[in-house]
């Protein structure tokens, strides 16, 4: 084989290696889970700690979202805003308990499984003991409740029916792929997805103009 023959072998094959390292995933799976929210003025902040850790005080907004999401960098917040006066507005202060004001949201039908329509987004304003967790004040205003066996919250007022956490992919609808871990929210870090990096995608570019200038070589030599 020829300069210019070797040449444009390597030109070939540097150009199917770029088509691999630049095709990547068409989506990221994600994890189906409802994932658990605080609110204050300014919003929603995802919680640091699991509803039955969370011990609010009074006047409190807990939120709650079911999505498909990578992880906690991405996940959907709930679709209401956290306003404590309107939710709880009929819910009078009675001496001995507290009220934490509720934003339930199941999400849209894209995040549903299989077979199963979301109910709508609702609220509730919660009136429990002053040393009572998250997750008890969703209990007192939204059972039936579903936990796993390692203590994820699975479904609210029973949905979704069936699956708890499980990992998906990424097609749209979310098809059942695998079992999530523990903690789908920590699964994730936010990265890239796992592409090629650009050091990696500018060292192929570098040897494949090297490349093209070694055939423009050959054919000027052969002139």
């Amino acid at each position: 084989m020829g300069r210019a023959g070797r040449a444009t072998a390597l030109l070939v094959a540097l150009g199917a290696v770029l088509a691999v390292l630049g095709a990547g995933p068409a989506q990221a799976a994600g994890y189906r889970y409802w994932s658990f929210w605080e609110g204050s003025g300014s919003g929603w902040t995802y919680a640091a700690q699991g509803p039955s850790l969370v011990r609010p005080d009074d006047g409190a907004v807990e939120g709650f979202r079911f999505s498909v999401s990578e992880d906690s960098q991405d996940s959907a917040k709930p679709r209401r805003a956290p306003d404590f006066a309107e939710i709880c507005a009929d819910t009078p202060a009675k001496d001995g308990t507290k009220r934490i004001a509720l934003v339930i949201d199941p999400g849209t039908a894209s995040d549903a499984p299989a077979g199963e329509t979301p109910p709508a987004p609702r609220t509730a304003c919660a009136r429990v003991s002053p040393d009572a967790s998250a997750a008890e004040a969703l209990a007192a205003v939204a059972k039936p409740l579903r936990y796993s066996s390692d203590a994820m919250l699975c479904a609210i007022t029973g949905y979704p029916a069936s699956g708890c956490g499980e990992q998906v992919s990424g097609d749209g609808h979310g098809t059942p792929a695998a079992s999530a871990p523990a903690s789908p929210a920590a699964t994730g870090s936010g990265g890239s997805g796992g592409g090629p990096s650009a050091g990696v995608l500018v060292g192929v570019g570098a040897v494949l103009l090297l490349g093209i200038a070694a055939v423009v070589q050959a054919r000027r030599r052969r002139g």
